[in-house]
């Protein structure tokens, strides 16, 4: 499983960092980005999720497989 974030979309609400620091961080404006090429380990895929559902604009996509 991948995230990614559309930097298009994203309007910097941070939820995404704040739910799963170990996935998402924010960059010099506060936007988010994946952390890394964006690879979820199985014990964060909870958190993955969480943070896609919480995303105001839907900016985060998940890759599975």
């Amino acid at each position: 499983m991948r995230v990614h974030v559309d930097q298009e979309i994203c309007e910097g609400h941070g939820r995404c960092y704040a739910i799963a620091p170990e996935l998402f961080e924010p960059d010099e404006i506060g936007n988010g980005h994946e952390v890394g090429d964006g690879t979820v380990t199985p014990e964060l895929e909870r958190k993955a999720r969480l943070a896609v559902g919480n995303c105001p604009e839907r900016a985060i996509t998940v890759e599975e497989g």
